[in-house]
């Protein structure tokens, strides 16, 4: 039998976080499986939102845990354990204040770099080498330090092409991570995006 792909998108879970930045990782997972045309269930016992999916030859799992960001490790442990999946297999999808928008940096594996949901995985997983996508979300205009209601604010008007955009080019770099491996994935698709010219106008 073949090995299971898990893709885990981090976020808040609730309407009220619906389509904030801190939930980017949502976001991408929801934009793959409307992609490949599947549907999500909730599974109490993993405390997630999971959906099942197939690229080529490779069966996937799509996750998005319902414990909360920074307890995110409790549910991505739990569906690992549930499938049986390599943690070799895991694709982490987070928010990353520190690259901007447009920005997207997938890597082997490291440190959280703060980020409160990949230091729950951290713990629960007890290794720091599975691969996480980062997709940049920017940091406050003035530079402070304190950005929790930039982060889990919405994203405006005027993010929102760069954002499509944005979406368009994870999903396009997690189906090259399964076709082709982390390496192609990292240097294919890793770096800024371009804004796409503004249409002229009558």
């Amino acid at each position: 039998m073949d090995e299971l792909y898990l893709i885990a998108g981090l976020g808040n879970p609730g309407r009220e976080y619906e389509r904030t930045r801190h939930n980017a990782g949502f976001l991408v997972a929801e934009r793959f499986a409307k992609l490949r045309r599947v549907s999500w269930s909730v599974e109490e016992r993993l405390n997630a939102r999971v959906a099942r999916a197939q690229l080529d030859d490779r069966r996937l799992i799509l996750c998005e845990p319902l414990t909360f960001m920074n307890a995110s490790g409790e549910a991505v442990s739990r569906v690992l354990n549930y499938f049986r999946v390599s943690p070799a297999k895991l694709m982490v999808v987070v928010d990353d204040a520190d690259l901007p928008l447009g920005q997207l940096r997938l890597k082997p594996g490291g440190s959280s770099g703060g980020h409160h949901g990949l230091e729950s995985i951290e713990q629960h997983l007890g290794l720091r080498d599975y691969a996480r996508l980062r997709v940049g979300i920017g940091r406050t205009a003035d530079g402070r330090r304190d950005i929790a209601g930039h982060v889990l604010g919405k994203f405006s008007a005027a993010e929102e092409p760069m954002l499509e955009q944005v979406l368009s080019r994870c999903c396009q770099q997690l189906e090259c991570w399964l076709r082709d491996g982390l390496a192609k994935a990292m240097n294919q698709f890793n770096g800024a995006l371009s804004p796409e010219p503004k249409k002229a106008t009558e």
